[in-house]
C-alpha cells in the first residue's frame, strides 16, 4: 500500500486534497510502485525560490522540484518529496493554454517520475520521461483533482 502526505506553506492547502492523493495512488498504480511514501508541499513562488537556490543554486521560481530520499524503511521505500508552487504552477497553465487542473496533474507526474529515478536533459517532447509522462496524462484524463 502507498501512502501520500500532502500539505502546504505560504498557499491554503488545496480543497481537493482528497482527490490529489487519489491521483497520486493512481499514478503509483499505474508505475506498478507499492509500499511507497510520497510527501507534496504546496507553497509559493517565494518558498520554492528559496529551495531552488539552497538546492540548484538558480535564484528563481520554478515550478516543481523533486527530492529524492531512496531509502527502504522496514518493508517502505521513502521515495521523496515533490513540491509545486501553485503560482507557478497558474502563470504556466496560462502560457501553455491548458486549464491548472491539466498542468497540477503534469506537475504531479513529472515530480513522481524523478522520484522514480528518471530525467530528462532538455524540455523537448521526445524525451522518454516527458512522452511516459504525457503517457499517464492522457491514461489518467478523467481525473478531477480541483
Amino acid at each position: 500500500m502507498n501512502r501520500v502526505s500532502i500539505s502546504a506553506e505560504e498557499v491554503p492547502l488545496p480543497l481537493s486534497k482528497n482527490n490529489i492523493e487519489s491521483y497520486i495512488l493512481k499514478i503509483l498504480d499505474y508505475l506498478e510502485k507499492d509500499n511507497w511514501d510520497v510527501s507534496v508541499l504546496f507553497c509559493g513562488n517565494r518558498r520554492i525560490t528559496e529551495l531552488n537556490m539552497q538546492y540548484r543554486k538558480e535564484n528563481e521560481a520554478t515550478d516543481v522540484l523533486s527530492f529524492t530520499l531512496g531509502e527502504q524503511r522496514k518493508g517502505r521505500y521513502m521515495a521523496g518529496d515533490i513540491v509545486i508552487s501553485l503560482e507557478t504552477m497558474k502563470e504556466n497553465a496560462a502560457y501553455f493554454g491548458v486549464s491548472p487542473e491539466e498542468e497540477l496533474r503534469r506537475l504531479l507526474i513529472h515530480g513522481i517520475l524523478h522520484l522514480n529515478n528518471m530525467d530528462h536533459e532538455t524540455n523537448e517532447s521526445h524525451e522518454p520521461m516527458l512522452e511516459l509522462q504525457e503517457t499517464i496524462l492522457a491514461e489518467l484524463t478523467g481525473e478531477h483533482i480541483l
